[in-house]
């Protein structure tokens, strides 16, 4: 067995060497201990392996084409030669350095590589270099490709065709625990760290976040797919759920704030749709990308995100952390309940239902963002038997009342609440936002309270109680109402509520049903 790594891997002998990896009880295994257990041999035989620039990749799905294989090495150097098996399901990938196969192996070793949504396996090959047959033109196109792309030419369009192939420069973008707005040009800072941003869609589709973006380079997609896929933009929150789109191009009518075509600066900005403000632009390209430089890729991408989501809300009137809250039922609502349907969606500073106007309300959350999450959720939802009006307030904030001067308790301020449900960084709060529904999570039981003991607290305001389960430890548990109404009211009255020994209950929406 000694001389195998001398063997010239042919197309026709490839075959026969896999069939040695592949079996159990071949040769192949002494390499560990001298054992052929299976799968322990096997692990071991991954482990031992010394370092080669020749990676053996097994497990690839059936429909799987060399321009495919070859794009899981690009992000990490040069491919220099390629070996697939069909009939085994495996391949061999040749780097031009051992450097950038190890980098790639090690890698891959904390990020499953795959392939067409399949799980492949990679590992360092006994084989020192590839020796394959010069005729096999597709070959040897397909490398000519990558070749001409990675040294920045721009390969003839046959040889572009089976590049593409592999990898659209479009990518599929969607955006889990979408705790703060996530705009366009936040996508184009964080994305543009790997290559050069054409153009952006951006739209919600089945009540998520969802956008395609263009790459100029298929090579830049493939990149930065490998390194955001799986990210959180923002801290525990926010995050990337990235794809290759079947798109290979995209067709972007309106420069607005949902689609932007880099490339074509004179598109018009469509029905009623607001244009980027040139002032917001020189920003961006001002500030942030500063930022990027400086930074490695994942940090960067957060602290681009965050410069662009501040830039972004200054460019637009009225995103300040203040909303109005209008269509109230001035015979209920008070400062205390405001702050505690709003404090579902950020950290309520200030609340001032107005003097002259007590079905209106002035609400400061602690920034643009919060502000932004609060007002799609709310806007439109009933409290106290009213819908309710949620905007954005021209006021940059809320005014406290002149020392001395009593305004009946209609301003309250709540900057230093111990009640705020985000000022962790981190917390599992920022991932279990949801909009308001039937159904409650609550959490922070005592140990000695029953199932019945809470039907009873919750149907005490007069909603009828639809569902329960307690969680496993009892600390938790998923209480229906019979209306989204009846669930809003009891979480105004009882998040917070004292079950005894100081014991306070919290509630929250859930996106569950029982």
């Amino acid at each position: 067995m000694d001389g195998i790594s001398d063997v010239a891997v042919g197309v026709k002998r490839g075959s026969d060497e896999l069939s040695m990896y592949n079996s159990p009880n071949s040769g192949m295994s002494s390499i560990s201990d001298g054992t052929s257990n299976g799968s322990d041999s096997k692990k071991l035989r991954v482990e031992e392996a010394p370092p080669s620039r020749v990676l053996h990749i097994r497990k690839l799905p059936n429909e799987a084409s060399e321009t495919e294989v070859i794009a899981l090495g690009l992000p990490f150097g040069k491919v220099t030669n390629i070996l697939t098996l069909k009939g085994k399901n495996q391949a061999f990938l040749e780097m031009g350095t051992e450097e950038a196969a190890i980098t790639m192996v090690n890698y891959y070793n904390t990020v499953n590589p795959h392939v067409r949504n399949v799980p492949v396996f990679i590992q360092y090959s006994n084989h020192k270099e590839l020796k394959t047959d010069a005729g096999n033109q597709r070959t040897q196109a397909v490398l000519q490709a990558v070749s001409a792309v990675q040294s920045g030419g721009s390969p003839s369009s046959d040889v572009q065709e089976a590049l593409a192939a592999a990898f659209s420069p479009v990518l599929r973008i969607i955006i889990d625990n979408m705790f703060y707005p996530v705009t366009l040009d936040v996508l184009q800072q964080i994305f543009s760290k790997f290559g050069t941003v054409m153009k952006i869609i951006t739209f919600t589709k089945n009540n998520q976040f969802q956008a395609l973006l263009q790459f100029s380079d298929p090579v830049n997609a493939q990149q930065a797919k490998l390194a955001l896929d799986g990210q959180n933009i923002y801290n525990s929150c926010c995050t990337l759920r990235i794809d290759f789109s079947k798109l290979v191009n995209l067709n972007v009518k309106y420069n607005n704030d949902k689609s932007r075509d880099y490339t074509r600066p004179e598109l018009p900005a469509g029905d009623g749709q607001p244009s980027m403000d040139s002032s917001v632009a020189a920003a961006f390209s001002k500030d942030s990308n500063s930022l990027l430089g400086a930074l490695n890729p994942l940090s960067a991408a957060a602290a681009a995100a965050a410069a662009a989501g501040r830039v972004a809300l200054a460019g637009q009137s009225g995103s300040s952390g203040v909303l109005l809250v209008s269509n109230l039922n001035e015979e209920m609502v008070t400062p205390q309940s405001l702050f505690t349907l709003f404090g579902v969606y950020g950290d309520v500073q200030r609340v001032k239902i107005l003097y002259n106007k007590k079905d209106s309300a002035l609400i400061q959350m602690s920034d643009g963002n919060q502000a932004q999450l609060a007002m799609s959720h709310l806007n439109g939802q009933k409290m106290y038997g009213k819908i309710i009006r949620v905007t954005l307030s021209k006021h940059q904030t809320v005014a406290l009342p002149r020392d001395g001067l009593d305004d009946q308790g209609l301003t309250k301020d709540f900057t230093n609440s111990p009640l705020h449900r985000f000022k962790k960084p981190g917390s599992k709060n920022f991932q279990n936002i949801f909009p308001p529904s039937a159904t409650l999570h609550l959490s922070n039981i005592p140990q000695d309270v029953t199932e019945d003991d809470l039907r009873l607290l919750f149907s005490n305001g007069g909603g009828t109680v639809k569902a329960f389960k307690f969680f496993q430890d009892h600390k938790m548990a998923l209480l229906q109402m019979s209306t989204v109404e009846e669930a809003i009211q009891a979480l105004i009255d009882l998040h917070n509520y004292n079950m005894g020994g100081n014991q306070h209950l919290r509630v929250s929406f859930s996106k569950s049903t029982i």
